[in-house]
């Protein structure tokens, strides 16, 4: 287990931070006209993104001064370089930006710690939902939310019935539609982002099966708070628990994340 000391004083600033960047992505949003570009993997960037991102830099190095970042919005930090980072700060400024583009609510500001490969803490924040989620492997995971903040603790929740998997917005890859096969009866709903992982936190959701491309910063910070519930995410096959800058490229394998009670189930 991690031997970083990171508290409950330390999550706060980072879920203030979240906010920040949520103040400043709408900010965008309420513009009429939205400029879009695309990056040269041929996802959308929008100034929403670039605003997020400098807002939480700024916060970071202001408060953790000694600690790395990598950002989706600043991604070209090579190998080298990082390989030797035992613990450093992995944020999406704006995760779901699709999602953004079309309006719907469902984006995410997602702010990890990486510590040994292991994200030990995370927030991530919906603007439009109102809603932040955090944790700290270890110490909990809670939701802020019309101003209440709720513990999350998934640890003896049984599974519903039918089971509810959470997909992606986008079409069903047929490795995830051949997965879905094997589990049985199942009821599946589409949302967007990391609130995926945060559904099953909160118990709303069982099981997300992701047999497809994302990346490291996707997933960590819903990783860190999905485990902080008393959630898994493990690679596909496998159980092996989903790590950070182990490697170069920084793409993740397939895995699944899903409450304890999916892994047990017979």
């Amino acid at each position: 287990m991690s031997n970083i000391v990171f508290s409950k004083t330390d999550l706060q600033l980072i879920v203030t931070l979240a906010k920040q960047a949520g103040e400043a992505i709408m900010q965008v949003y309420a513009q009429t006209d939205l400029q879009i570009e695309v990056k040269q993997d041929d996802s959308p960037v929008t100034a929403a993104d670039i605003a997020s991102h400098n807002v939480i830099v700024a916060g970071l190095k202001q408060h953790f001064a000694d600690i790395p970042v990598m950002s989706e919005e600043a991604a070209d930090i090579s190998w080298a370089e990082r390989q030797s980072w035992q613990t450093y700060w992995l944020i999406d400024p704006l995760d779901g930006t699709k999602e953004f583009i079309k309006r719907n609510g469902e984006f995410t500001v997602n702010i990890a710690l990486i510590h040994q490969g292991q994200a030990i803490a995370g927030v991530v924040y919906a603007p439009v939902l109102d809603k932040c989620y955090s944790g700290i492997v270890g110490q909990g995971a809670w939701l802020e939310h019309n101003g209440l903040i709720a513990t999350l603790d998934i640890r003896n929740r049984e599974l519903q019935s039918p089971p509810i998997v959470v997909g992606s917005r986008s079409h069903i890859s047929p490795d995830v539609a051949a997965y879905l096969q094997t589990i049985g009866e199942h009821k599946m709903l589409s949302v967007g982002s990391s609130l995926k992982f945060c559904m099953i936190a909160e118990g709303q959701a069982d099981v997300y099966p992701r047999l497809g491309l994302t990346s490291e910063w996707d997933t960590a910070a819903a990783q860190a708070v999905l485990e902080s519930a008393g959630g898994q995410v493990v690679e596909y096959p496998g159980l092996t628990p989903l790590q950070y800058n182990q490697k170069e490229n920084i793409l993740n394998p397939y895995f699944i994340a899903a409450s304890s009670a999916w892994f047990a189930r017979k």
